[in-house]
């Protein structure tokens, strides 16, 4: 456990967007058995999930959230010092798209810009990065662009994911500002369950060809080639029980807060089912866990800012809230924080 803490800096302001076009889980009566679906929408608590057209990159998605978010603060294309973007589907292999943003949205050539590739843990693991960042002399404000468009590395043919994940994106300011008190990450990985969660092909180690691109079908009946995510439930579910209640607990630990002192605790949208046991597990209240699911289902690293906005907007603009932050996924990798925000701006949820 990377156990870390960073004091006066925190999040100024987050917005996130989604595509208007939707897949409703009702109709893939196709890949699972017509008799299941209802049990199956019970289970992962997921009825919908936005889906971006093909011509739509996540960048193009994290531009509208970021040109947005800067114009509604009033932040000038100057003001920027760091532009980090996240995302497990970038535009290109090279050039890293944080660049490629950074001249969109026309921001200055002194802006320094990297690529994360990270998936479910993102969002913890990029704020993490962006406090660091907000904490050096030099650097004052942070851009943490996370966007997916998972719908282009799913098989609409594999029962396990088809129903799952949606896209989106969203755009989160960190400042320096001596108003912000003490916030703490814990950063994780095992990198031993890699195969849990993957793209076999594509890359270097298993460089595209004809067979990787050609379909395969599976035991479970599933249908997908290798350039697309598969993912084994059953182990991410192990993984997930056995390390994320224990995290959420050794923040709080670090903190010295005992979970009534957290107003909201925000887990990343797996499914229905991960979440009701963290819930359980960890006996908090449920109306001190929000769920976007039902109507975007799992947006991987952009799941947490995404449901900050269609979920706690009005509270979170309204009054300073203390919230537990935990996301967990592909690595296998998990990150949990402990953040107050202050003072901080939510916008209202854009649609393209």
């Amino acid at each position: 456990m990377a156990l870390i803490t960073y004091k006066n800096v925190g999040i100024r302001a987050i917005s996130a967007v989604v595509p208007k076009t939707k897949r409703y889980t009702s109709d893939l009566a196709g890949v699972i058995p017509a008799e299941l679906i209802e049990k199956a929408i019970h289970s992962i608590g997921i009825e919908e999930r936005r889906v971006a057209e093909d011509a739509v990159c996540s960048s193009d998605l994290c531009y509208i959230a970021a040109s947005s978010l800067l114009k509604e603060l009033g932040y000038g294309a100057d003001s920027i010092d760091v532009l980090i973007f996240l995302s497990q589907t970038p535009d290109y292999i090279v050039p890293p798209t944080s660049s490629i943003l950074q001249h969109r949205l026309g921001l200055s050539k002194d802006t320094a810009c990297f690529d994360i590739n990270l998936a479910c843990s993102g969002y913890v693991y990029g704020l993490s990065m962006a406090f660091a960042l907000a904490s050096q002399i030099g650097v004052n404000r942070v851009l943490l662009l996370t966007g997916e468009t998972l719908s282009k590395i799913i098989s609409s043919e594999d029962k396990a994911t088809a129903p799952l994940f949606g896209d989106g994106a969203a755009a989160t300011v960190v400042e320096k500002n001596g108003e912000y008190g003490t916030s703490f990450f814990s950063l994780n990985s095992d990198g031993s369950g890699d195969w849990a969660l993957k793209i076999p092909a594509g890359a270097f180690r298993n460089p595209s060809s004809l067979a990787t691109l050609a379909d395969k079908t599976y035991e479970d009946g599933s249908v997908r080639n290798d350039h697309q995510l598969f993912m084994d439930g059953i182990e991410v579910f192990n993984f997930t029980v056995q390390e994320v209640p224990a995290d959420v607990k050794r923040i709080l630990l670090a903190s010295g807060r005992a979970p009534t002192d957290v107003d909201y605790f925000l887990f990343h949208q797996s499914n229905k089912f991960m979440i009701d046991f963290f819930t359980k597990k960890l006996r908090i209240p449920l109306n001190r866990v929000p769920s976007s699911l039902k109507y975007f289902g799992n947006t991987s690293s952009v799941s947490i800012p995404l449901t900050i906005v269609t979920e706690t907007r009005s509270i979170f603009n309204s009054k300073d809230i203390t919230a537990i932050l935990s996301g967990y996924g592909a690595g296998l990798s998990w990150g949990t924080a402990l953040i107050e925000f202050k003072n901080c701006r939510i916008s209202d949820l854009i649609e393209v």
